[in-house]
């Protein structure tokens, strides 16, 4: 684990490159509708959106989707396609948690992927969203199961080398919310240093604001 931040804004352009990292949020995606079954009356956010690979994925099934991420230059990249696609049902804000900014408007759902290793204080987060949600509203987040510190290549501003599920029910009990689930989104496979291949889980847990 690290203490530095990741330039996530250094890494925006080239972002969407990796078809890995495409299929992993639809996949997310997938998940997500079917555990949580978003509809059309939702407010929804998408928190650690990036350049809104789930958030667009999501974006046809609600009201109104809002892209939250620090990294202005992730949200720019989420803005021309928003620009590109015509959507008037997008939006973004620049939000970082863990400056103590705190998230604006009310959401009845909130949104997730694999950002959560990045944030040094997951409890907190999860407190913050607790906020953000309107009673009755639901948090689903996808993250990695425990990997070892072996998923990532470069393991800067990773704070979290995955989560145990248990633990993450808990975090959400703590922070307010009930009917807690949690399922796997997916497996991502990726090459090992010896030519074999390893997989890695990644888990979506969900609930819902009492």
């Amino acid at each position: 684990m690290t203490s530095e931040k990741r330039d996530f804004d250094a890494a925006a352009a080239s972002w969407d490159e990796k078809p890995a990292r495409v299929k992993l949020a639809g996949e997310v995606a997938e998940a997500i509708i079917r555990e949580v079954a978003p509809h059309r009356a939702m407010q929804a956010a998408d928190f650690g959106c990036g350049t809104g690979l789930l958030s667009l994925r999501l974006q046809p099934l609600v009201a109104s989707i809002t892209g939250i991420d620090s990294s202005p230059g992730m949200l720019d990249i989420l803005k021309a396609k928003v620009a590109e696609g015509k959507w008037t049902n997008v939006r973004t804000q620049l939000v970082d948690v863990e400056k103590g900014e705190a998230l604006a408007g009310k959401y009845d759902l909130i949104t997730s992927s694999m950002t959560l290793h990045h944030i040094r204080e997951p409890q907190v987060l999860l407190q913050q969203l607790h906020v953000a949600l309107v009673p009755g509203g639901i948090l689903a987040i996808a993250d990695l199961d425990p990997d070892g510190g072996l998923f990532h290549d470069d393991n800067t501003g990773v704070f979290h080398f995955g989560f145990e599920r248990a633990a993450v029910r808990a975090m959400f009990a703590e922070a307010g919310f009930g009917d807690i689930r949690d399922s796997t989104a997916t497996e991502i496979v990726k090459p090992a240093a010896d030519g074999t291949t390893r997989g890695f889980s990644v888990f979506l847990v969900s609930g819902r604001k009492m």
